[in-house]
């Protein structure tokens, strides 16, 4: 099968005009088709402004230059939009996954989610994409008739299952969540609308999925070299982007390190798209599945081939000891943890301190209610808040530098 180009829509793309709908019936836009009008109301959403604030792997105040949530978001949105018009997905629909994708993350990064999981362990924890599904279902309060942002079934299903099923067909839990379950805020919005647990997402939420991959090993090497935390000559013993480096000094010689740096990164997002694309023409043949066929298929239909895929875990193994566990990182992130955990312990105390809309009938909500809405109120925070608020109710606050 030849891909499509830009041009023509591939018989698996997700149609607008035959969503499944929203939980609360609203007139159609005259203007906009379903799954922009929910790109728009994320893009105008309290929390995709926050994640502006929010760190990425480098605490907000550390350079100006390094990732934040939303700088990653929309470096993410590029590829998505990408990959969707390059394989003839639904741009829209991928876009607003890759907007979204994000949205439940906590202040501090990773820090801040496995302090919120810790803290709320014995009411069910703490995961990202569970609190991303509550933000657009419940906790954005912008509009009269309803709560939450009343996106399209289509959104809530890549929001919710953008890395695969969370469970099989029998209900039993799936990778990240065989151990301790699906989190009950995602299986108790899907007894309000059924997201299909079970099933493979959208090849829209595919191509969403495949580019928070790409923007992450792109990004995080460019993040990387910026802070020093490795060299080009350290990272060049990954094969992908030895090859790359050489290309480039084959091509153009010995360029200054700011361009050598941009070169690799440019290309290292090329080539993953362009695998994807071709693996894509691969996986559905001269016979490509129809959007029913691609929720039902026993794997995902948007990928990277096996070659590629190696090097994606390649260019993660050395990151991970190297920037995610460096020790520089590690110390500022345990401090960030301190932090959110502080916090939590205040609130819990002193649940008077909240902020009225937060506090308000919070005393009557029981252990497990209140212990909920102190996590909420705490996971929306943006870095530079939550070291405000420590400062409040705290005598030394970390300076996380």
């Amino acid at each position: 099968m030849a891909i499509a180009t830009g041009t023509k829509r591939a018989i698996f793309a997700a149609d607008p005009a035959q969503s499944r709908g929203r939980r609360w019936a609203e007139p159609i836009s005259p203007s906009r088709n379903a799954f922009r009008r929910d790109c728009d109301r994320i893009i105008h959403s309290a929390a995709f402004r926050r994640l502006a604030h929010k760190t990425q792997v480098f605490v907000y105040h550390e350079g100006d230059h390094y990732r934040t949530r939303l700088t990653h978001t929309l470096e993410v949105v590029q590829v998505a939009r990408s990959l969707a018009r390059a394989i003839g997905l639904d741009e829209d629909l991928a876009e607003c996954l890759a907007l979204s994708h994000d949205l439940g993350h906590t202040p501090f990064g990773h820090a801040g989610e496995r302090a919120l999981d810790r803290v709320l362990a014995e009411f069910g924890g703490f995961d990202h994409n569970a609190q991303a599904l509550r933000i657009v279902t419940d906790l954005e309060r912008r509009y009269a008739g309803f709560d939450g942002l009343n996106l399209t079934w289509e959104t809530l299903e890549g929001l919710v299952k953008h890395n695969g099923p969370l469970v099989d067909r029998a209900g039993a839990p799936l990778k990240r969540y065989a151990a301790h379950g699906v989190p009950a805020p995602i299986l108790a919005y899907n007894q309000i609308q059924d997201l299909e647990l079970w099933s493979q997402p959208s090849a829209e939420a595919q191509a969403a999925a495949l580019a928070d991959d790409i923007a992450y090993d792109a990004h995080d090497i460019d993040d990387g070299l910026r802070a020093g935390l490795f060299t080009l000559d350290d990272i060049a013993v990954v094969p992908i982007v030895g090859d790359i480096m050489r290309e480039i000094d084959l091509q153009y010689g010995r360029l200054d390190e700011s361009r050598r740096v941009h070169e690799l990164v440019r290309r290292i997002i090329t080539r993953m798209i362009e695998d994807v694309i071709a693996e894509t023409a691969r996986r559905v043949g001269d016979t490509p599945p129809d959007v029913a066929e691609v929720r039902n298929a026993p794997g995902a239909v948007i990928g990277f081939s096996p070659a590629m895929q190696d090097a994606d875990s390649a260019i993660k193994g050395f990151l991970y000891p190297r920037m995610y566990r460096h020790d520089r990182v590690m110390r500022v992130m345990g401090d960030a943890e301190t932090v959110v955990r502080d916090l939590f312990e205040h609130f819990s105390k002193n649940p008077g301190d909240l902020p009225s809309e937060w506090g308000e009938g919070i005393t009557e909500a029981g252990r497990s209610g209140r212990a909920r809405r102190i996590g909420d109120y705490i996971a929306g925070m943006t870095d530079r808040y939550a070291l405000i608020e420590h400062a409040r109710f705290f005598k030394e606050t970390p300076e996380l530098i």
